[in-house]
């Protein structure tokens, strides 16, 4: 076989890997999954992380973001009772907590390595490729449910602590807070029909977490990513290790620990996985 170029041979192995997927329909059992389709489009996105400029936190810049392509993303959290399917075939680990499974409330006590096996088993189930989404993804699906880093603080450097106070009162909010988790739908759909976004169960996603320094003139001086730390999106941005699988225990990277770990995953278009198909056998030949 030959291979013309690098992005050939990373074709290659990217086939070689998710070749049960794509290769053996005839293995695998329906399991519809009720997705939204969310529509292109663009908007302001401010980047997750940690910056500092001149030593002192300050607030991450903004960026405008396209998406050219929709996604097609579940329109709730993957329930407790279809986490148990995977659990059951050996494929996932059992979540944290010990709550009994259920279809109508959501899987919490779920890692991000969880999260990752738990889409590789449905993938298998079903045919499709099944994903977590990045922080950008899934800031543009939670649409108006998503909560800006921003603190709205003036810059002060002689008094950094207020930044970070301000930090505490933003995600802590006010009132009692509701940790336990709700049934799926509890919490009703966003603008873009996505039930719960921002409700008392955060989402794992793909992207890593930064530290980084703001020059100056505002721009990003230097960055330096952890992916032992994800993202996770919820009524406020989190990060979390990846082995982490309650909130409550302990290993928030940044800020106040989410209440329950949970999953939500974007399934890759038709048109696109036609496409990945048409790539590898281009490559096979």
């Amino acid at each position: 076989m030959k291979l013309a170029a690098p992005a050939a041979l990373a074709a290659t192995v990217l086939a070689f890997a998710v070749a049960p997927v794509l290769w053996h329909p005839a293995d695998r059992a329906a399991m519809p999954v009720e997705t939204v389709t969310v529509a292109p489009g663009s908007f302001v996105f401010r980047l997750p992380g940690e910056y500092l400029k001149a030593d002192w936190p300050v607030d991450a810049p903004k960026r405008n973001v396209t998406f050219r392509r929709g996604f097609d993303i579940m329109k709730f959290q993957v329930s407790a009772a279809d986490y148990a399917g995977c659990v059951a075939d050996g494929a996932c680990e059992a979540p944290e907590g010990g709550r009994k499974a259920s279809a109508d409330m959501p899987v919490t006590g779920v890692s991000y390595r969880d999260a990752v096996a738990y889409a590789a088993w449905l993938s298998q189930k079903t045919g499709d490729i099944w994903r977590l989404p990045s922080d950008e993804e899934w800031a543009f699906a939670a649409a108006e449910r998503m909560n800006d880093d921003a603190l709205g603080v003036e810059d002060d450097g002689a008094n950094p602590a207020a930044r970070w106070l301000a930090r505490y009162r933003a995600e802590s909010g006010t009132g009692a807070r509701d940790a336990e988790p709700r049934p799926l739908g509890h919490f009703g759909t966003n603008g873009k029909g996505l039930a719960d976004v921002a409700g008392n169960v955060w989402e794992w996603t793909t992207s890593c977490y930064t530290r980084a320094t703001i020059a100056a003139d505002g721009s990003v001086a230097q960055s330096i990513e952890n992916c032992g730390v994800r993202v996770v999106g919820g009524r406020h941005r989190g990060y979390m290790s990846n082995f982490i699988r309650d909130g409550k225990s302990g290993g928030c990277a940044a800020g106040i620990a989410p209440d329950n770990l949970g999953i939500r995953l974007v399934r890759e278009t038709p048109s696109l996985l036609a496409s990945f198909k048409a790539l590898v056998a281009r490559t096979m030949s």
